[in-house]
């Protein structure tokens, strides 16, 4: 295996309060759409603040660790791949915090999912042991209805929207 191969490990959360608001560092509306997907990988283009953008495939089973490789793409070639998109485009807002040494990514999402809002920190180690704040709800790490890709290409379920009460 190629070590230069980059892993993504990280744990997803739903978010129970807008407390964590007043420490965001950054705000980026993003749209992604899925272009191909199956049980074990995927291919999603994904646009940031309408500017700039990038085509990403996963590959791997588990929820906690997947490979994942990433490369920039012309903005106009993006729009282009999008109108190609398996489901729905997702649209959301993601908002870093810091917390104890941790960036943690916070999807507000927009659209069919409005309402729905994740946190996820990303690790660099399974055994890395993130602060989890107190604006978290419960874990859904590996609770795959909450993946982008399943909110993009299944059907829409309601109480999977509105899993959270503010």
């Amino acid at each position: 295996m190629d070590s230069e191969m980059a892993k993504e490990i990280e744990r997803k959360f739903l978010v129970t309060s807008d407390k964590w608001r007043e420490q965001a560092t950054s705000a980026t509306a993003l749209r992604q759409a899925y272009l191909s997907v199956n049980h074990d990988r995927s291919i999603r283009v994904r646009t940031s603040n309408d500017e700039t953008a990038k085509l990403t495939i996963k590959f791997g089973k588990t929820a906690l660790v997947r490979d994942e490789f990433e490369y920039d793409i012309p903005f106009a070639e993006a729009l282009e791949m999008i109108t190609f998109a398996i489901g729905i485009v997702i649209e959301k807002v993601r908002y870093t915090v810091e917390v104890g040494g941790f960036t943690w990514e916070i999807d507000v999402f927009e659209g069919a999912f409005q309402g729905l809002v994740i946190a996820e920190v990303e690790m660099k180690s399974e055994d890395d042991r993130p602060e989890l704040p107190g604006w978290l709800g419960r874990e859904v790490t590996g609770d795959r209805r909450y993946s982008n890709q399943a909110l993009a290409t299944e059907r829409l379920k309601p109480e999977v929207v509105h899993a959270v009460s503010n």
